[in-house]
């Protein structure tokens, strides 16, 4: 049965201006035009947004895990209830991120993942993130020193195979020895390189960027820091306008006023919020774990029981999407730095909304809150 659909007193956010006070039409999952007229037939079913803003659905290109699921489970429908838990917070796809791990057994779990990709029905899954294994011992944040492999290309095969190819970013430390054939062998099959957890000097900084390595991780954390004489990796990211940089926008793992000075100094297409969120995020009862350890919430940040170390965010896109426009984004550059840019990255065919799109979005009030989920046609929320 044909689904028509008209949303009323709509704010509708592009990358580059606010449509106000528009109506959009949605017919077979699609959005199929954009203007001021309303149906004059009672085929068209309308609903008055109330001045709501319209802007694409989130994408978080690194994520962990939130509401109890994540890839750490290690079943596809771990994955699987975390891609329903997400679209219910206005995240239409997403990257589940894997910690670092010993080869042999990120490959293990990655083959016991990857068959819940294309059977999602919540937000879609894009592929994997892999957070390690080849990371700086120098700068493991909270992962553990015995998960750190070095620099090993059949290693990083294996990994691949065992994905079935369905990886789509890589973070990893660029100093390492042996890490060239790694970047090389990414860069053939179409794998984002991140440079993260890493303790590279401001040239090694310099010399993976032009091997290929185009991107940071968690900017500001896990990195070789800015100094009047070092500007390490902190300062090579904002100093160089091609490295993309991807922040956790919570204003506790970065400061606002460098949230603030990252949108002075980068083109807003380089930068991408994250929450970089662990399982037990909304998490209604403990004990929380992550990555096997039992974490606690100290002023919206996990932190690792055992020691206090920061362990990751319990951040919502939403959250991150506010966060923003407190630190001086504008209604576009939060969107596009919460949904568009990302798109951009992974090469998604839609990167923006408009006619003949997909009907996938979010619906957030005049306060930025958020009121509705739209994907491909449909609310689930």
């Amino acid at each position: 049965m044909t689904q028509r659909h008209v949303l009323h007193h709509v704010h509708l956010i592009t990358p580059s201006e606010v449509l106000q006070n528009v109506n959009v039409w949605i017919e077979n999952e699609r959005i199929v035009q954009i203007n001021s007229a309303l149906p004059n037939t009672p085929d068209w079913q309308v609903t008055d947004a109330k001045q709501a803003y319209m802007l694409p659905a989130w994408i978080d290109l690194h994520i962990h895990g939130t509401g109890g699921f994540g890839p750490e489970q290690g079943t596809p429908q771990a994955l699987l209830e975390l891609s329903t838990v997400l679209a219910r917070q206005g995240v239409g796809a997403f990257c589940p991120t894997l910690y670092c791990a010993q080869p042999a057994q990120m490959a293990a779990l990655l083959r016991q993942l990857t068959p819940a990709i294309g059977r999602e029905t919540g937000a879609k899954i894009l592929g994997f993130h892999l957070e390690g294994p080849f990371i700086s011992p120098q700068k493991p944040g909270v992962m553990k020193p015995q998960d750190i492999a070095p620099a090993n290309l059949p290693d990083f095969q294996q990994i691949y195979d065992a994905a079935e190819g369905k990886i789509a970013l890589v973070t990893l430390a660029p100093e390492l020895p042996g890490i060239d054939p790694i970047i090389q062998f990414c860069l053939q099959h179409h794998i984002v390189l991140q440079a993260g957890h890493t303790n590279a000097s401001y040239e090694q900084m310099q010399a993976a960027f032009e091997k290929g390595v185009r991107r940071v991780t968690h900017w500001g954390n896990a990195m070789s820091g800015l100094h009047q004489r070092a500007p390490g990796v902190l300062g090579a990211a904002l100093i160089n306008p091609d490295i993309s940089c991807e922040v956790i926008a919570d204003g506790k793992h970065v400061h606002p006023a460098l949230l603030t000075l990252l949108r002075q100094v980068k083109p807003i297409s380089q930068i991408t919020a994250v929450t970089d969120a662990l399982r037990p995020t909304q998490q209604s009862q403990g004990p929380f774990i992550a990555n096997g350890e039992e974490v606690m919430l100290c002023e919206g940040v996990w932190k690792r029981k055992t020691d206090e170390v920061t362990a990751g965010s319990a951040l919502t896109m939403q959250g991150a999407f506010e966060q923003l426009l407190h630190a001086g984004y504008s209604l576009c550059e939060a969107s596009r730095c919460t949904s568009t840019n990302a798109a951009e990255l992974l090469h998604l065919p839609i990167e923006q909304l408009g006619a003949n799109t997909p009907a996938t979005f979010v619906l957030v009030s005049p306060t930025y809150q958020l009121q509705q989920v739209w994907l491909n046609g449909h609310p689930v929320l």
